[in-house]
């Protein structure tokens, strides 16, 4: 075969993969709401075709809670006429309450999907060097912290310095503190997913003492709430849609999609990326030809934390200008990364698209189901059902990985077959 004809077929090769990966996502999503759709159906009262009715109604409320419905609105009547639409169960003006409200949901979802993409590229930037970031969530509130004291700290700079200052620290912050377990992998050996897991305890509890009673962080005019004081006006996010103030988008949104493309660009048209590449195939192989596994292992685990730093960092200048210690134990976005990455195939692309699904699951189950007049769910059933398909799509998208384990694992266990004698093989002959 020549050798464009090989470059031919590897191409069709690397597109039959990426098809297949698609594939998988697409029915990993559907089975995954499928089994969600199922648990809220044997949780409803009534009839089959009662419960059947309600299930989809609470898909349909979900979906309404995400406010992706505004997009149907607008664009079914350009004109921004005041043409009321009935949608489901409500009726939808362009202008009304209504369309405001859906306009409101879809600007937080999409804050929640600019945090998600942005974890989910520190899990699967990792995943690329052959590592498990498990330590997003940790790396995320040490962009929190040291975006909070940058930004309440010099309250007299400049506004674009001192987000560029605050955005910078954090993202540098993030780096260090995934670093410390990749010098650890590197050096003495220690697996990362154990050292991530401790780094998140530490930030976590660091996170704690900060705002808490003496805290080098705490308030200076309300102490008694345990909170740190707000980062100052000229570091804060402009604000594009909504109101500012109430948790208005900003252009932390437009950090997110930078970074999805600053990932593609390092993993496929850089020399960094081509040695991460290598050494998440094949460690062994990457040193034979020259790669410098430790310092590969150690770079990755950096530019992971950069991305949970970021984060952190843009949450802080975009919406949340505080740390409050009572919201500390019920942020899970680190977490929800993993999630994001396994279903994205860790990819640019897969990450924006899961990103932006986990993001509506978030906020439609808590708007959507829970905050109707009249939902089918019951309420704690809807706080939860994010996590049930989140927890399903890590098991159904893992699930071939650990196959796959299991059958390379009973091969090598599996005793060589002996070689047969001669009598044998004129028996097998005959």
């Amino acid at each position: 075969m020549s050798t464009s004809g090989f470059a031919v077929l590897l191409n069709r090769l690397f597109a039959k993969q990426r098809i297949g990966g698609i594939l998988v996502s697409l029915a990993t999503v559907f089975v995954a709401f499928l089994a969600g759709g199922t648990v809220v159906f044997a949780t409803l009262h009534g009839g089959v075709g009662s419960r059947l009715h309600n299930t989809l109604i609470a898909y349909h409320q979900i979906f309404d809670g995400t406010g992706l419905n505004w997009f149907g609105e607008f664009f079914r009547h350009p004109c921004l006429g005041f043409v009321p639409c009935h949608v489901g169960s409500t009726n939808i003006a362009i202008g009304s309450a209504g369309f405001d409200q859906a306009a409101y949901n879809l600007s937080q979802t999409l804050l929640q999907t600019t945090t998600l993409i942005l974890t989910g590229l520190a899990v699967a930037f990792a995943f690329r060097c052959g590592m498990f970031n498990i330590g997003g969530q940790g790396q995320y509130f040490v962009g929190l912290i040291v975006a909070n004291w940058v930004g309440a700290s010099f309250p007299g700079m400049s506004t674009l310095p001192h987000v560029l200052l605050a955005i910078s620290a954090a993202t540098l912050a993030g780096a260090a503190w995934a670093g410390i377990a990749g010098v650890l992998k590197a050096t003495v050996g220690a697996h990362e997913v154990i050292s991530t897991i401790m780094l998140n305890w530490i930030a976590y509890w660091i996170a704690i003492w900060l705002v808490g009673t003496g805290g080098p962080l705490l308030s200076t005019t309300d102490p008694y709430n345990y909170n740190s004081n707000d980062v100052a006006q000229s570091a804060r996010l402009p604000t594009f849609w909504g109101t500012p103030g109430f948790q208005a988008l900003d252009y932390g949104i437009f950090i997110a999609l930078g970074a999805l493309v600053v990932f593609w660009v390092v993993l496929n048209r850089t020399t960094l990326g081509y040695e991460v590449r290598a050494v998440g195939f094949n460690p062994d192989a990457a040193a034979y030809g020259g790669v410098n596994v430790k310092k590969n292992l150690i770079r990755a685990m950096a530019i992971s934390g950069a991305f949970a730093g970021l984060a952190g960092g843009v949450d802080m200048l975009g919406y949340l200008f505080h740390i409050s210690q009572s919201d500390i134990p019920f942020s899970q976005v680190g977490f929800l990364g993993i999630a994001v990455a396994l279903l994205g195939r860790n990819s640019s692309v897969g990450v924006l698209f899961s990103a932006l699904l986990f993001a509506g699951l978030l906020f439609g189950t808590t708007h959507g189901l829970g905050g109707v007049a009249n939902p089918v769910v019951p309420a704690q059933l809807a706080s939860n059902l994010t996590w049930l398909v989140e927890g399903l799509v890590v098991l159904f998208v893992s699930a071939p990985i650990v196959i796959l384990y299991f059958w390379n694992v009973r091969k090598k266990l599996r005793p060589p077959a002996r070689p047969a004698t001669s009598a044998s093989a004129k028996e097998a002959a005959a």
